[in-house]
């Protein structure tokens, strides 16, 4: 991102911000009323609010939101070790998703936990042995120079234009809030002994991602102000290559003596792989505890849930990583995810937990109204046209561009239509204009969400992946 032209450190930082506030937001304001009513789940407050059926329903958005990271991930992944290892990259992938896959059905929950604290001191260790060796490359000129000078390559702070504005607070917000509708999100605070440890640990989080964030910026900032022209990778620049989203494993694998190289590319895919592990355990724990063991098997014992589990995670891995072939459509399938995950996932969520009068119908129309706002906002980058134009929406190069921040007035208006349209459902039925017999939701004997029990059927996940062993 630092290295982007039309992004820069400016964006790079509005990005680590965001993060940081988002982890504050969880554990300041989500961990303890979702944890008040033993929530397995992020989908868990849905299934006791609104019902089984509207909770299937969000359910399958959480995890249309975790199938689509999964590839997205990968790919990544994929690139960088193509690179590295001059393998082909759908080979790549494919061992990137074998070892994520193999882990997670080994340790559950515990595996994802220890390898991505090993995986975060790694990335931050390695990372920060590699900056000396990139800053101080005959080919890298002085980072203090080229930061807002046109020198080898754009300034690398990035540019600010006051038209931008709006989209730089709308992605602010997206970062900041989308994140809270992603179950991977929320397993670490739902899974933690106490509540106490859950907001710990979200506002220790929050700190260590901006300083991680610290050698990564200076790590894009060298590769701005590299003559790649004197490098092994010769002329044009990855930018003008089109490989600008791969710079941190090229400017590794150039800049630095091999064996730094490895070591920083190493710490690098591990990052990586730690976001796949998340979002495999993340889809599996959604299925089971929310489809699986809610609509398709309620009597399931607790063996049986352990299987399909193990089930779920190679499914799922399976699956996302036959996406990632897709590589035209990949960019798609992240949009939608993304999207989901900030204009569905988080405006449901926010209703079920702190607002009472939300219910089953409002829920829905709150899915249709924001999906087909944003629907109807457009999206240049992946061809969407605009068909709704904002203020400041402007035609350029024959495609409406538009500078308001769209993804959050989607976002605002699925909140607006679920608290709308939740009261006037139950003032219809409370005050007998409707009969009490169309109520599919219950509107009328709607109540606070009860606890889950933490026996029986609903015995929460993280036991269940905490006493599974591999030889069961």
């Amino acid at each position: 991102m630092v290295y982007t032209p039309s992004m820069g450190m400016s964006w790079a930082l509005l990005m680590f911000v965001a993060y940081s506030m988002s982890f504050i937001t969880a554990g300041l304001l989500f961990a303890k009323p979702m944890r008040d009513i033993n929530c397995v789940t992020m989908l868990d407050p849905f299934k006791l609010k609104y019902g089984k059926v509207m909770g299937v329903v969000l359910s399958l958005c959480s995890l249309f939101v975790d199938l689509t990271w999964v590839p997205s991930t990968l790919m990544g992944l994929g690139g960088m070790m193509s690179v590295v290892l001059d393998l082909p990259f759908s080979a790549c992938i494919w061992i990137s998703a074998g070892v994520a896959i193999t882990y997670t059905l080994m340790g559950g929950l515990y595996s994802v936990a220890y390898t991505d604290i090993i995986q975060l001191v790694l990335i931050f260790v390695g990372l920060c042995i590699c900056v000396p060796f990139v800053l101080t490359s005959p080919h890298t000129l002085d980072i203090s120079q080229t930061l807002m000078n046109n020198t080898l390559h754009a300034p690398w702070i990035g540019e600010l234009e006051l038209r931008k504005s709006w989209i730089m607070i709308d992605d602010f917000l997206f970062f900041a809030l989308g994140s809270l509708g992603y179950q991977a999100f929320h397993q670490r605070t739902l899974s933690a002994s106490s509540t106490a440890t859950a907001k710990l640990t979200s506002l220790f989080a929050a700190v260590i991602i901006l300083v991680i964030g610290i050698p990564i910026i200076l790590l894009g900032a060298a590769a701005a102000s590299t003559d790649w022209n004197q490098t092994t990778y010769g002329s044009p620049s990855p930018y003008e290559r089109g490989e600008a989203a791969m710079v941190l494993p090229i400017a590794l694998q150039h800049l630095t003596p091999p064996f730094i190289s490895i070591i920083g590319i190493g710490c690098v895919a591990a990052a990586v792989m730690s976001s796949a592990d998340s979002a495999l355990l993340s889809a599996s724990s959604v299925f089971t505890n929310n489809i699986y063991n809610t609509i398709l098997r309620p009597q399931a014992s607790d063996r049986e849930i352990q299987w399909v589990i193990r089930v779920s995670v190679v499914v799922v891995g399976v699956v996302g990583t036959s996406l990632s072939s897709l590589k035209n459509s990949i960019l798609l399938f992240w949009f939608i995810g993304a999207e989901m995950a900030y204009t569905i996932n988080f405006s449901q969520l926010l209703c079920a937990l702190f607002f009472n009068i939300s219910n089953g119908y409002g829920s829905i129309m709150g899915l249709l109204v924001g999906l087909m706002i944003r629907l109807l906002s457009g999206d240049p980058i992946i061809g969407l046209e605009a068909i709704l134009h904002f203020p400041g929406c402007t035609l350029e190069d024959g495609v409406y561009v538009q500078y308001a921040p769209v993804k959050t007035i989607s976002m605002l208006s699925t909140i607006a239509a679920i608290l709308l349209f939740s009261y006037l459902a139950s003032v219809l039925f409370n005050k007998g204009v409707l009969p009490e017999k169309w109520d599919v939701f219950k509107v009328k004997a709607q109540h606070s969400p009860v606890p889950l029990s933490p026996v029986g059927g609903a015995i929460e996940e993280e036991e269940k992946l905490k006493n599974k062993h591999p030889s069961e």
